[in-house]
């Protein structure tokens, strides 16, 4: 059997988390706010935290620098039993960091990328691939160096037996291009709405997801408080979420995507991977950070039937 469920190829960055009036003002004026975190960070290594907390076997491969937030990551990701053997650390360079400027239900980042996009597809040997059952990706649009070469990493993927997923998160350049051969080797598909109807230019979440769908074989489409929709070949499914006090939504959509993929690996029907993904993304707000308040599957399942 192979030693890891997941494997996640992605970027390693922690989060300083500010919550409360975090609107600056300029002209060197000095505010008070609420809190300060310093949480793992990263939609990569929030998915592989995730995907762990539920039982997954899970190795990442990314690259962080010799530095404080480089050594915070790698401690944080394997305390929540993520296998960081093949993290590749280097002294030159510094790991990023994203400030994330907290209100409620809605936040702004802040990103310094330092290592984040040097990742390349090359570094995923086909030996550390067939030691998985699934390959993950996230932040497509922030690994700059990994892109040219992913359709093919996922082809190598595909070659070995595995299952691929993709969650593109969002684009600082606000182009939404060039993933279209992608889609094309992509199992499943995890854009939020917004993502979707970006990608797409459409401004209907349905036509969306269906235009997805004839590209990728499954497209789940991310909803917040709405819950969610999984389309494949032109057929919808629907799950909803469920009420929870918000602390702060940083990591819900990387949560709710280590629960999908759950289910998926362990042939759940379609609407009940959907509905532990709503409930995984929905429990992870409740504590501040990305990781803090992610379900274990015993308290996941408490909200899921069948």
């Amino acid at each position: 059997m192979p030693k890891f469920d997941v494997l996640v190829a992605g970027e390693i960055n922690p989060d300083l988390i500010l919550t409360g009036d975090v609107t600056p003002e300029f002209g060197q004026v000095e505010k008070l706010i609420d809190s300060a975190t310093l949480a793992i960070g990263s939609s990569s290594a929030i998915f592989a935290c995730g995907a762990a907390r539920l039982g997954l076997n899970v190795g990442f491969i990314g690259i962080c620098g010799e530095d404080v937030f480089g050594r915070f990551m790698l401690d944080e990701m394997s305390k929540r039993h993520v296998d960081i053997e093949n993290v590749i650390v280097r002294s030159r360079g510094s790991t990023g960091l994203s400030i994330i400027l907290n209100q409620s239900s809605d936040r702004a980042i802040l990103t310094h990328p330092g290592l984040m996009a040097d990742l390349r597809a090359s570094d995923v040997s086909d030996a550390l691939l067939r030691h998985a059952r699934h390959l993950h990706v996230a932040s497509y649009f922030l690994q700059t160096n990994l892109q040219p070469e992913l359709p093919e990493l996922f082809r190598r993927a595909h070659s070995l037996g595995l299952t691929t997923s993709l969650d593109t998160n969002y684009d600082p350049s606000a182009q939404w291009q060039g993933i279209d051969k992608l889609l094309s080797v992509t199992d499943v598909f995890l854009p939020n709405r917004m993502e979707a109807l970006s990608i797409t230019k459409s401004s209907d979440v349905e036509i969306a997801a269906r235009e997805l769908a004839g590209k990728a074989e499954l497209v789940i489409v991310k909803r917040g408080v709405d819950g969610a929709l999984a389309c494949q070949k032109d057929s919808i499914v629907r799950a909803s979420s469920i009420p929870v006090d918000v602390v702060d939504t940083v990591g819900a959509g990387d949560s709710f995507d280590a629960g999908f993929i759950f289910g998926y690996l362990n042939d759940w029907p379609l609407e009940k991977s959907l509905r532990l993904a709503c409930v995984c993304g929905a429990l992870s707000t409740q504590q501040a950070g990305g990781t803090n308040g992610q379900p274990s599957l015993n308290e996941a399942m408490q909200y899921v039937s069948g």
